[in-house]
């Protein structure tokens, strides 16, 4: 197996102590980082490969520390040589919570409002010496949708129009979120671990693209979940329970989440797209309805009338009924 192990990975391994450890592959995600499991006796830890030039290990190091700081739970780094891309992680175990209430549905309620709770908590602290989510962002993700979802489709649409159409929705969600919190972005089921199989003992992965913005984005990575069907009631409950804790006032913050829910979910119809045809993961389409269906109900509050509009100006109703967002790989 050592072909197969990246260049340092055992000179890294023996300098943080773990030299006479197993190496265990673990399965990757939608970038190039690499995963790995040290075994050594009883001991466990997770070792990251995020190999420079393509990914740089400095942001998630970052961003932990900040967590940890914060008293949320990030894996705990053990050792780093950021320069090679190595991190020695804690191992939080397999019990992935989308996994875990797959087999256990009745556990959903509590997972749920332990991962409010940890959301109320990071809004409540300062934000991070991070980016701003800023307009920029927005558009800049927004325009993955028409620059790689439509000409999947063969949909020669109003790219401008599409454009002028997030300025104008997003001109009123950006003044409320001047205060700004820290926003992990990528929040959701698949990379919130139960530690030590425990529901009520949640970790975070995943969180090194951190940014600046508004408190509505990661509920809407959490409650509209790409991966994973969180039916309409759990998503319902989770968004008073969350407005109750946080204080917010419920009409401005449900227009927003609305219109951050839109812009997430026609992103990552972009970036699933992208995926599979640029990168060859095909099995990212298979989660495409998902995600359409999702933006589909978000676009029906009043704060996106004008993204509604360019929709039914250029992908009219009926034709989006008949894609349902599916492609074929």
């Amino acid at each position: 197996m050592s072909e197969h192990l990246p260049e340092g990975l055992t000179r890294f391994t023996c300098a943080a102590g773990w030299g006479a450890a197993d190496v265990l592959p673990l399965p990757g995600d939608a970038s190039f980082r690499r995963y790995f499991r040290l075994v050594r006796g009883d001991a466990r830890a997770m070792l990251m490969h995020a190999p420079p030039p393509h990914e740089d290990p400095r942001p998630f190091i970052a961003v932990a520390r900040w967590l940890e700081a914060q008293g949320l739970r990030p894996p705990r780094i053990l050792a780093e040589a950021a320069d090679e891309g190595f991190v020695l992680l804690e191992d939080f175990g397999d019990a992935r919570m989308r996994d875990a209430l797959d087999v256990q549905p009745e556990l959903e309620a509590e997972a749920y409002e332990t991962a409010i709770d940890a959301l109320v908590k990071l809004g409540k602290a300062s934000a991070g010496p991070f980016a701003p989510y800023d307009l920029d962002v927005y558009l800049r993700e927004a325009r993955l949708f028409v620059e790689w979802y439509c000409p999947a489709q063969g949909l020669a649409v109003d790219a401008q129009g599409w454009e002028a159409a997030w300025r104008e929705v997003l001109a009123s969600v950006l003044p409320r979120q001047s205060r700004g919190v820290t926003v992990l972005r990528d929040y959701h089921a698949e990379n919130i671990m139960f530690i030590e199989g425990q529901v009520a003992n949640q970790g975070l992965l995943d969180f090194q693209d951190a940014l600046v913005g508004h408190p509505a984005y990661d509920l809407v990575s959490l409650l509209q979940d790409a991966r994973r069907d969180v039916p309409v009631e759990v998503e319902r409950e989770m968004l008073s329970l969350y407005l109750q804790k946080s204080g917010y006032v419920s009409d401005t913050f449900l227009a927003d989440y609305a219109v951050l829910g839109a812009q997430r979910n026609a992103k990552i119809v972009g970036i699933f797209v992208r995926l599979a045809r640029r990168d060859g993961k095909a099995r990212y389409l298979d989660l495409v309805p998902r995600v359409w269906a999702l933006l589909e109900r978000d676009l029906t509050h009043s704060a996106l009338a004008p993204v509604a509009r360019w929709f039914d100006a250029n992908i009219p109703a009926p034709l989006r009924a008949a894609l349902g967002g599916s492609l074929q790989p």
